[in-house]
């Protein structure tokens, strides 16, 4: 079996990979969180662009779709978890003492990295996430935990050390809950069936216009809401 590994798609997840592993230094080295969040946001890009360019090249592969998780994990499993991390040690606690406990319970923001994993092999052997998700997307989950060190360093937003644990074990149970999240794959630009991407689309717009970059932790759990909303309403239907 003869396996071609340098192909479009896959230098572009190659980039994404790279992306997300200097963000992790440049947190971790540097901590700076706004570079740091730059670069998950460029491995976003490439993300979405490597399966564009798979389907217009017709270049397509097994090692390509093994190669995606391997790199969305490094990305948007590692990557937010280390934001997060720095994050922790820079938040006052509410209550948590300081000392080793506080020292230890910081490790636990990686669960993030865990689930990432966890969500991303459960995706590789699920045939009902073509159309819509099983779970918070990874990259979603990411941009959220990265957007919060982001304006914690742009717009001084503070938060006790307990809340950025629970922001880390609340993302990483979304994703892997059952809750069905709609895809933005558009089934072509008219408007029947993709009613509920163009209202989304619009309200990002809006809020991103008004709150600038404090939009988009509020677009992302706003994206989770609606979400969970669609998945009851169509439970409900369905009994």
């Amino acid at each position: 079996m003869k396996i071609k590994l340098f192909t479009v798609p896959n230098l572009l997840t190659s980039m994404n990979l790279l992306c997300g592993a200097v963000g992790v230094v440049v947190a971790l080295t540097r901590g700076a969180l706004s570079g740091a969040f730059a670069f998950m946001a460029a491995a976003a890009a490439f993300d979405f662009f490597d399966g564009f360019a798979a389907r217009l090249l017709r270049q397509s592969s097994p090692i390509g779709g093994e190669l995606d998780s391997l790199a969305d994990d490094i990305s948007f499993g590692l990557l937010p978890s280390v934001i997060l991390y720095v994050l922790y040690g820079r938040m006052p606690a509410l209550w948590m003492p300081a000392g080793t406990g506080a020292e230890i319970a910081a490790f636990g923001v990686f669960v993030v990295a865990v689930f990432a994993a966890l969500r991303l092999a459960k995706f590789n052997i699920d045939d009902t996430q073509h159309t819509e998700f099983c779970g918070l997307p990874s990259p979603a989950a990411a941009l959220l935990c990265g957007s919060l060190g982001l304006l914690a360093e742009c717009n001084g937003l503070t938060m006790p050390r307990e809340a950025v644990l629970l922001v880390a074990v609340l993302v990483a149970a979304l994703m892997i809950s059952p809750i069905r999240m709609f895809s933005l794959k558009f089934e072509g630009f008219g408007w029947k069936g993709n009613e509920l991407r163009y209202a989304f689309l619009l309200l990002c717009v809006v809020l991103l216009a008004t709150l600038q970059v404090r939009a988009i932790p509020v677009v992302l759990v706003a994206y989770v809401a609606i979400s969970t909303l669609r998945w009851w309403i169509l439970r409900k239907t369905d009994e």
